[in-house]
């Protein structure tokens, strides 16, 4: 995976963005044909990204191996059992019966709890992570418990809000290009990394994984 590490003051954020989106955009759309007709049936770019805290990457955690429809229940419940808001703090002083009547399993609720003792100590900063690079996110996140490549990968596109990011071990985008690509089996990882290559998706990996998302879940199928 490419290094990319933006730092971006808040208020310039969003402007910030958005002129990186059109660029995306417009480079996608002249590298690849099959990705332009997708990008053409979705419409515009619509990235629901989240804030770069706790909640981003205990969501990331929730959501793990469960499709968006199963998860957003469990997370909502979640965020009420800890007052609305998931914290570390929240999160350390729920017990082992409460997680699992909002539907975690007891492995990730062991997660949950790793991810927030190291937070309180100060292991995890998520406040640093702007001046990290891809990689450096990467390796500091996989050192906790439960967190591995997929999980990282998502925290970078919609906390972090990193435009090249290759998510190759994620299914969908594994599906969305067997189906677009009319691929008789299920890329592989490594399938995935050559075809971005090849059709020159970096360095915005991030926008063409989004729109792989959306060809199969209604928005460009």
């Amino acid at each position: 995976m490419q290094i990319v590490a933006y730092k971006i003051s808040q208020p310039k954020q969003t402007t910030f963005i958005s002129i990186v989106m059109q660029q995306a955009i417009s480079h996608l759309n002249a590298s690849d044909a099959i990705i332009a007709a997708i990008i053409q049936r979705a419409g515009p770019f619509a990235m629901q990204y989240r804030e770069l805290d706790f909640s981003a990457l205990a969501r990331a955690i929730v959501f793990q191996q469960l499709s968006g429809k199963s998860a957003r229940p469990i997370y909502a419940r979640l965020e009420a059992a800890c007052g609305g808001a998931v914290t570390p703090e929240a999160i350390l002083k729920l017990r082992a019966p409460t997680l699992r009547k909002v539907g975690l399993s007891r492995q990730k609720s062991s997660y949950l709890r790793d991810l927030a003792h190291r937070s309180v100590t100060g292991e995890i900063n998520f406040a640093a992570m702007h001046e990290m690079s891809d990689e450096e996110v990467v390796v500091t996140l996989t050192q906790v418990k439960g967190i591995g490549t997929w999980t990282a990968h998502m925290f970078l596109i919609f906390a972090l809000r990193r435009p090249n990011v290759l998510p190759t071990g994620d299914y969908g985008v594994r599906a969305a290009i067997q189906r677009a690509y009319k691929k008789r089996k299920l890329p592989t990882p490594k399938q995935v990394e050559i075809l971005a290559r090849k059709n020159n998706w970096h360095p915005y990996c991030s926008v063409a994984a989004w729109y792989l998302w959306r060809s199969i879940d209604g928005g460009g199928a």
